[in-house]
Order: structure tokens, then C-alpha cells, then sequence
């Protein structure tokens, strides 16, 4: 326990629970491993990590769960959302909106909680703008576009003009790799795993997330002085 000159007593457990959160986002092309590395992050921090839940004005599917998968809402709501600026980032895609509703985040951050963010680039440039020093972003990349084909055909979900369509769209996608604060290459998928773990772990110890640690410090200072018998 330390005291500061003003009188305020913080310990190093405080200090260490008063960090604000961050907010990590994850984007990559089509076939990248975004998602598994998404899940396993997810479960491996599922104490101190929670997954942002976007609101979409798309019909829910008979797999998902509403505020599980999506918080599922109307076209208007969404638009009032946007309009009195509730949303962190929005997009429209395929005549659907799609939002990252900015309370839910703003809570968890001031609440020392980690924020996951699967997003696309457009997304992550939008939280580059509203909240840049909160976010640490990561862009996921595969060995080849010879293994980045094969493992979408090996998923099985898309048809062969829309795994083409998927490859063109990376050509643009790929270009932004600048603008992410780390790349990582998955070739494989542990070692991938391992790696954005280690980031996610890393970026929770920069001092400007723990606001308490300069009090801390003061304090121990403080107590320093008193020790030595200085002024």
C-alpha cells in the first residue's frame, strides 16, 4: 500500500484494476483464419474478453440467437442509431445495415474489460477515427493465395463465383496492410494463435491503460522518501 502526497492510498492490485480496456480488431481477406483465431482468443480470455455484438437490420437466420450472434433491429432504429451518432462504425452491405453499437464498448472499456472486433478495413478505419488510442489492430494474413484458395474450398460454404469474387475482393483488401498496428501471417495456426495472444497480452500492459499506475508510483515515492528520511 503507498500513500500520495495528497493522501491518496493506491495499491498495486488497484492500480492494476483501474486499466481501461482496449479494443482489439481483427480483419484479413477471405480465408485468412480470422475467425478461428477470433474464437480461440475468445475462449482462451473469456474472464477479461468479450466479443463487440454489431446491431443489423438483417432478417435473423433460424441458427442465431438475438444479442448472441446480432442484436436484431429495424431499418428506422438503425437510422436513428446512426443519426444521433450511437454507432462506433456502420456499413450497408447487400441492402443491410450493419452497426457497432458504441455504449455496450464505452462500458466495458472503463470497466477494465477487452473489446474483439471482427470487422472488415472499412470498419476498423472507422474506430481509427472515433476512438484511435483505444483500438490495437491486427491484420491476419495467409501463407499463400495457393493455401488461401484452398482453404476456401475446403469450407465448402461458397459457390466458385463467389470464392472468385471473394479473391478479387482481397486484391483491395491486402493493399491496407499499412495501416494495421500488427500483421500476422497464418501459416500455422497455433503459432498464429500464439502471436495475437501475446499482442493482445502485451498492449494491456502500456501505461497509458492504467491511469492509476502514475498515483502508484507517487506513492511509492512518497513512501521512499519517508524511509530515507528525505525532505
Amino acid at each position: 500500500m503507498t500513500t500520495t502526497a495528497g493522501g491518496t492510498v493506491v495499491t498495486s492490485s488497484e492500480a492494476a484494476a483501474r486499466r481501461r480496456g482496449l479494443m482489439l480488431v481483427l480483419s484479413s481477406p477471405s480465408g485468412a483464419g480470422k475467425s478461428t483465431i477470433a474464437r480461440q482468443l475468445l475462449d482462451r480470455e473469456k474472464d477479461s474478453l468479450e466479443l463487440s455484438v454489431s446491431v443489423t437490420t438483417r432478417t435473423r437466420r433460424s441458427s442465431e440467437i438475438d444479442g448472441v450472434h446480432y442484436h436484431f433491429i429495424s431499418r428506422e432504429r438503425f437510422e436513428q442509431m446512426r443519426d444521433r451518432g450511437e454507432l462506433l462504425e456502420w456499413a450497408e452491405v447487400h441492402g443491410n445495415y450493419y452497426g457497432t453499437p458504441r455504449d455496450p464498448v464505452e462500458e466495458a472499456l472503463a470497466g477494465g474489460r477487452d473489446v474483439l472486433f471482427d470487422i472488415d478495413i472499412q470498419g476498423t478505419f472507422q474506430l481509427y477515427e472515433k476512438m484511435r488510442p483505444d483500438v490495437v489492430s491486427l491484420f491476419i494474413l495467409p501463407p499463400s493465395i495457393a493455401e488461401m484458395k484452398s482453404r476456401l474450398h475446403r469450407r465448402a460454404e461458397d459457390a466458385e463465383d463467389v470464392i472468385k469474387r471473394r479473391l478479387q475482393t482481397a486484391v483491395g483488401e491486402m493493399k491496407h496492410w499499412q495501416d494495421y498496428d500488427y500483421v500476422i501471417v497464418n501459416d500455422d495456426l497455433q503459432t498464429a494463435f500464439g502471436g495475437a495472444l501475446s499482442i493482445l497480452r502485451a498492449e494491456r500492459l502500456r501505461r497509458e491503460r492504467s491511469p492509476a499506475i502514475g498515483p502508484f508510483i507517487e506513492g511509492m515515492v512518497e513512501d521512499l522518501k519517508r524511509e530515507t528520511g528525505e525532505a
